[in-house]
């Protein structure tokens, strides 16, 4: 056995004690790195900057601090034209890590042509990333990725600071003032890019840039977007524009009757798209007062358009509810279809129930973006910390009384004749439909005196349709179109 002395033993106790720490993250520091990558064949030379910015009360306190990823090239001449993106993504509660490693950033997952985690898990170069024509800033709210509330001067925020509608909104157009200032970007022209709740939250920071920062968008990109003006409301509109998203799935599946099955996917969905709006919204108006001969006649429409059976639709009154349709279009074969991506197949413990025991997309994608992000910031970005990743952070209750950000997006358009919208929507998402999106894209100017200024596209996937890599392509491709078509190039902002 070997014997240590004891001096020995005093250094090895003070070398022990040395590691430990507490387990927190910086308020305000800063990661600089320096790639290269190749974007649609040509070299692209950027730097990364990976790192915390203080969120700050009235007094000029920090009360918590957001981790961000800021993406700049490097091998151009200085630019005030060249655009800069701010990036969330949504939950709320989720960390930015879908659309910074699978989307517009410079790496994508190593996954297969669909979308589906392979191993070993990892990354690779994004040879689509929209960094040719654009900087882009990733940004975590509280609680997401390594973004925390703080404790100052023994005194800790609570939720009710940062979890809801309006304080999220609130804190972050601050957020994003100071960091345009830190960066020098007050020149360039500026979008936002926002997923899922992400959707509602770049919606409000439209006006709130611009009303309470004075600082103006040039554009909005509104991916796979929650409108939560139609999303868990109920009601007949909520439930007729859940039909087309319905026949896109059963379509995929191959449920559908052969005189449809037959037709392309896009060629299919106008017909289900005009009945939802003007036969099934005004039959699912009349409750139970609707005449039985009409009941019958809209049940086997939604039957030939959905895949489910019209004894199934009767059943369930004509409203058929997003959780029962991913149980219930595939129970003969034993097999449940995923909330987020409806491509994806899952297997529950019992065939019978009304929804199913969880979400088989989600797990995929948590297979593979789990591992990828936390090895990329530690190893390519250098950005070393104990404190946990969170994927989805505790932001429970959340606030969402006074949702105007629908009014706050026509408002921001209103009054700056730059700005302009773009959805992006998977037709097999069952959680923000692509129906869902166009339904608010209508809704939001009611005037229809600026629907030339909304652009909607759509991708044979789900919710994070830039999984399968041909979507991927033609997403970021119609993003350098947005850009393209949202450059002020010398004309003045005003309405002739």
């Amino acid at each position: 056995m070997k014997k240590y002395n004891l001096s020995s033993l005093a250094v090895l106790f003070i070398s022990f004690v040395s590691l430990a720490q507490n387990r927190e993250i910086p308020i305000d520091t800063i990661v600089t790195t320096y790639h290269t990558t190749t974007i649609k064949g040509k070299n692209v030379n950027y730097q990364a900057q990976t790192g915390t910015q203080p969120v700050w009360d009235k007094n000029g306190k920090p009360i918590a601090t957001l981790f961000y990823t800021y993406y700049k090239r490097t091998d151009l001449k200085s630019n005030p034209e060249r655009p800069l993106l701010f990036s969330f993504n949504g939950g709320p509660g989720s960390a930015s890590v879908w659309m910074h490693l699978a989307y517009t950033g410079p790496k994508i997952l190593n996954i297969d042509e669909e979308g589906y985690p392979v191993q070993p898990y990892g990354y690779k170069s994004n040879p689509n990333s929209i960094l040719d024509v654009a900087d882009i800033v990733f940004i975590n709210p509280v609680n997401t990725a390594y973004s925390r509330i703080i404790d100052y001067d023994g005194k800790k925020e609570d939720g009710k600071t940062f979890f809801g509608i309006n304080e999220d909104i609130s804190y972050l157009a601050e957020w994003l003032t100071t960091f345009v200032s830190r960066k020098q970007r007050w020149e360039s022209p500026k979008y936002l890019i926002g997923e899922s709740y992400g959707g509602t939250r770049v919606m409000g920071l439209s006006a709130a840039l611009q009303e309470r920062q004075w600082m103006y968008i040039n554009g909005v990109i509104m991916v796979s977007p929650a409108d939560y003006k139609v999303i868990r409301v109920g009601g007949p509109v909520s439930s007729a524009i859940n039909l087309p998203y319905y026949a896109a799935a059963a379509w995929h599946h191959k449920k559908l009757s052969p005189q449809l099955q037959q037709k392309d996917l896009t060629e299919m969905l106008p017909e289900v798209e005009d009945f939802a709006i003007n036969d099934l919204i005004p039959a699912l108006a009349k409750g139970g007062f609707i005449q039985q001969e009409e009941r019958s006649e809209i049940a086997s429409k939604m039957s030939l358009y959905s895949g489910l059976s019209e004894k199934v639709i009767l059943q369930n009154n004509l409203d058929i509810s997003t959780s029962f349709f991913w149980k219930e279009l595939l129970r003969e074969e034993g097999k449940t279809i995923g909330r987020l991506d409806s491509r994806y197949l899952g297997i529950d413990r019992k065939d019978a129930g009304m929804r199913p025991d969880y979400s088989a997309e989600l797990t995929s994608w948590l297979h593979s973006f789990t591992p990828a992000i936390n090895h990329y910031i530690q190893k390519e970005l250098n950005f070393k910390t104990d404190i946990k990743y969170n994927m989805f952070g505790p932001v429970r209750p959340w606030n969402n009384d006074n949702d105007n950000t629908r009014e706050d997006l026509r408002r921001a358009m209103a009054e700056n004749p730059y700005m302009k919208v773009l959805f992006q929507s998977g037709y097999y998402d069952g959680a923000t439909t692509y129906f869902n999106a166009k339904y608010t894209m209508w809704q939001v100017d009611p005037s229809g005196k600026m629907k030339d200024r909304f652009y909607f596209e759509g991708y044979r996937s789900g919710h994070m349709m830039y999984l399968r890599n041909e979507d991927l392509i033609k997403a970021n491709e119609d993003i350098r179109t947005f850009l393209k078509n949202t450059a002020a190039k010398g004309k003045p902002a005003k309405y002739e």
